[in-house]
């Protein structure tokens, strides 16, 4: 039979990291399964300049490597592989890595979210490089110049918004004739002198060599082509949380997202940190944050179910004796 870890945490983002390092500060000796996404979404950034400690800006794989690096520092063992099975249904709850079997008094959930792209060659191609998904990690460094958000929910008014405090301008493209925003986000985006809508129009191509210089886009009512000049162009058209392992044995809500009351998930000895349950922030540091939270709440769960065993096993002796 496979060892019973204390804590087995299932991927290796700021989330899942961070609950490393405290899981193995605590001596709980954590096997951490990162998967072949190891370091998240910050693998696909280049400069992080709103992380703090770190006045001068870091490279994201550089700031996740140092995560894991401190984490394996402190005895956490890693694994770059994806986890394939789960079984949170009995005792020990069991981890599968393809054949290979898992064991662990607790689970902690850190597979985060996924950011919806356009699927375009040239989107892929500049990520990074004026390409975004993050307005509050990005929006900074193409301050005073124009800017493009793709999208119509509220996550495209707030992205919109936020940069219109920056942007010499915000241009909207949308792709339907009224927006899937609540009212009132749209209207605060209308209300905006720095903040226009391209409607019914999908982007074809963001043009540029080296960074973004302009998007293309198509209009779906006429066809016309039209180039809009920008800095930076920022997909806001939604995430998917990482949780079909999950479906069927934790609650999820509608969107899939893991419901957690703090990090405690519908499962006893099953938690979740990070961009897996955080539906509202979606930060490195607010990731590395519930982090931090699931782990110190897994390490309280376990001495609360040792405490138990103790003091039954102490009645089950009183007993005998008696």
């Amino acid at each position: 039979m496979a060892d019973v870890h204390d804590v087995i945490i299932v991927g290796g983002g700021p989330a899942g990291l961070t609950a490393a390092i405290y899981a193995a500060r605590a001596n709980l000796s954590p096997l951490v399964i990162e998967g072949f996404a190891a370091g998240g979404q910050l693998v696909l950034t280049t400069d992080v300049e709103n992380y703090p400690g770190f006045p001068e800006g870091i490279q994201g794989p550089a700031l996740m490597q140092m995560f894991r690096s401190q984490a394996e520092r402190f005895g956490a063992a890693v694994v770059t592989e994806d986890v394939t099975r789960v079984d949170l249904s009995e005792r020990p709850l069991r981890v599968w890595v393809d054949q290979q079997e898992h064991r662990g008094n607790s689970i902690i959930i850190s597979t985060g979210a996924m950011a919806r792209w356009l699927d375009l060659p040239s989107e892929q191609r500049l990520r990074g490089f004026g390409v975004s998904t993050c307005a509050t990690c990005d929006g900074f460094f193409f301050k005073d110049r124009p800017m493009v958000v793709v999208g119509g929910g509220d996550s495209a008014m707030e992205e919109a918004l936020f940069l219109a405090r920056m942007a010499s301008h915000v241009t909207i493209v949308h792709r339907r004739d009224e927006f899937r925003a609540s009212a009132i986000m749209a209207s605060r985006a209308m209300a905006s002198e720095k903040i226009s809508v391209r409607w019914n129009a999908v982007v074809e191509e963001v043009l540029g060599d080296e960074v973004v210089e302009a998007v293309l886009v198509r209009d779906v009512v006429t066809g016309e082509l039209e180039d809009i000049p920008t800095a930076a162009v920022f997909v806001a058209i939604g995430h998917d949380p990482v949780t079909g392992l999950f479906r069927g044995q934790l609650e999820l809500d509608d969107a899939g997202y893991v419901v957690t009351d703090g990090t405690r998930t519908s499962v006893e000895g099953v938690f979740a940190g990070g961009d897996v349950q955080d539906t509202v922030y979606r930060q490195a540091i607010t990731a590395a944050g519930s982090g931090c939270m699931a782990a110190m709440d897994a390490e309280r769960w376990l001495e609360d179910q040792a405490a138990n065993r103790a003091s039954a096993d102490s009645v089950l002796a009183a007993q005998r004796d008696g």
